[in-house]
Protein backbone atom coordinates (compact mmCIF):
# COMPACT_ATOMS: atom_id res chain seq x y z
CA UNK A 1 0.00 0.00 0.00
CA UNK A 2 1.19 3.04 -0.62
CA UNK A 3 1.04 6.44 1.39
CA UNK A 4 -1.11 9.21 0.12
CA UNK A 5 -0.12 11.77 -2.06
CA UNK A 6 0.95 14.95 -0.56
CA UNK A 7 0.02 17.94 -2.22
CA UNK A 8 2.08 21.36 -1.41
CA UNK A 9 0.52 24.47 -1.67
CA UNK A 10 2.92 26.61 -4.00
CA UNK A 11 5.03 29.23 -2.16
CA UNK A 12 3.52 32.52 -0.80
CA UNK A 13 5.43 34.92 -3.67
CA UNK A 14 4.06 32.49 -6.35
CA UNK A 15 0.23 32.01 -5.19
CA UNK A 16 -0.04 35.83 -4.11
CA UNK A 17 1.28 37.08 -8.02
CA UNK A 18 -1.26 34.40 -8.92
CA UNK A 19 -3.95 35.89 -7.39
CA UNK A 20 -3.27 39.33 -8.10
CA UNK A 21 -3.42 38.31 -11.88
CA UNK A 22 -6.93 36.85 -11.57
CA UNK A 23 -7.64 39.72 -9.49
CA UNK A 24 -7.12 42.20 -12.39
CA UNK A 25 -8.44 39.94 -14.86
CA UNK A 26 -11.74 40.42 -12.60
CA UNK A 27 -11.59 43.64 -12.55
CA UNK A 28 -10.30 44.00 -16.64
CA UNK A 29 -13.23 41.37 -17.16
CA UNK A 30 -15.77 44.11 -14.75
CA UNK A 31 -15.12 47.57 -15.53
CA UNK A 32 -12.89 47.10 -19.21
CA UNK A 33 -16.29 45.17 -20.03
CA UNK A 34 -18.55 47.69 -19.17
CA UNK A 35 -16.39 50.50 -20.60
CA UNK A 36 -15.86 48.02 -23.94
CA UNK A 37 -19.66 47.82 -23.99
CA UNK A 38 -21.00 51.37 -22.97
CA UNK A 39 -18.43 52.41 -26.25
CA UNK A 40 -20.04 50.04 -28.48
CA UNK A 41 -23.60 51.18 -26.83
CA UNK A 42 -23.16 54.60 -28.10
CA UNK A 43 -21.43 54.13 -30.84
CA UNK A 44 -24.06 52.16 -32.45
CA UNK A 45 -26.86 53.84 -31.26
CA UNK A 46 -25.64 56.97 -33.42
CA UNK A 47 -24.90 55.03 -36.38
CA UNK A 48 -27.50 52.52 -36.11
CA UNK A 49 -29.98 53.68 -40.38
CA UNK A 50 -33.11 53.25 -38.30
CA UNK A 51 -35.49 55.38 -35.43
CA UNK A 52 -33.84 56.69 -32.70
CA UNK A 53 -35.68 54.21 -29.89
CA UNK A 54 -35.34 50.74 -32.71
CA UNK A 55 -31.15 51.95 -32.53
CA UNK A 56 -30.85 52.60 -28.88
CA UNK A 57 -32.72 49.23 -28.19
CA UNK A 58 -30.92 47.25 -31.02
CA UNK A 59 -27.49 48.87 -29.54
CA UNK A 60 -28.16 47.89 -26.16
CA UNK A 61 -29.02 44.37 -27.05
CA UNK A 62 -25.68 43.83 -29.22
CA UNK A 63 -24.08 45.18 -25.91
CA UNK A 64 -24.93 42.43 -23.65
CA UNK A 65 -22.95 40.23 -26.24
CA UNK A 66 -20.49 42.06 -26.48
CA UNK A 67 -19.93 42.01 -22.67
CA UNK A 68 -20.06 38.23 -22.89
CA UNK A 69 -17.48 38.16 -25.54
CA UNK A 70 -15.20 41.00 -23.60
CA UNK A 71 -15.43 38.89 -20.21
CA UNK A 72 -14.82 35.10 -22.13
CA UNK A 73 -11.62 37.18 -23.96
CA UNK A 74 -10.20 38.63 -20.98
CA UNK A 75 -9.60 34.97 -19.35
CA UNK A 76 -8.48 33.69 -22.54
CA UNK A 77 -5.92 36.12 -22.95
CA UNK A 78 -2.31 35.39 -21.99
CA UNK A 79 -1.32 38.37 -19.82
CA UNK A 80 -3.73 40.18 -17.34
CA UNK A 81 -1.86 43.29 -19.34
CA UNK A 82 -3.35 41.81 -22.88
CA UNK A 83 -6.57 41.54 -21.06
CA UNK A 84 -6.80 44.61 -20.21
CA UNK A 85 -4.89 46.82 -23.20
CA UNK A 86 -7.56 44.05 -25.04
CA UNK A 87 -10.28 45.89 -23.61
CA UNK A 88 -9.59 49.59 -23.36
CA UNK A 89 -8.11 50.25 -26.47
CA UNK A 90 -10.84 49.06 -28.72
CA UNK A 91 -13.17 50.92 -25.84
CA UNK A 92 -11.70 54.02 -26.29
CA UNK A 93 -11.15 53.94 -30.08
CA UNK A 94 -14.95 53.50 -30.11
CA UNK A 95 -15.85 55.98 -27.80
CA UNK A 96 -14.04 58.62 -29.86
CA UNK A 97 -15.38 57.62 -32.96
CA UNK A 98 -18.67 57.89 -30.84
CA UNK A 99 -17.71 61.28 -29.88
CA UNK A 100 -17.02 62.27 -33.83
CA UNK A 101 -20.51 60.92 -35.37
CA UNK A 102 -22.19 62.90 -31.68
CA UNK A 103 -20.49 66.21 -33.14
CA UNK A 104 -21.24 66.20 -36.63
CA UNK A 105 -24.38 68.35 -37.48
CA UNK A 106 -26.05 66.47 -39.61
CA UNK A 107 -26.05 63.24 -36.40
CA UNK A 108 -29.37 61.98 -35.19
CA UNK A 109 -29.43 63.49 -31.52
Amino acid sequence: MQPPISIKAPRGGVAARYRAGVFSRVCAAIAGGYALAAALTALLSLALPMARAEAVLSATLFSFAAYAGAVLWVFAARSAARAWLGLLLPAALLGGAALVLYSLPWSAR
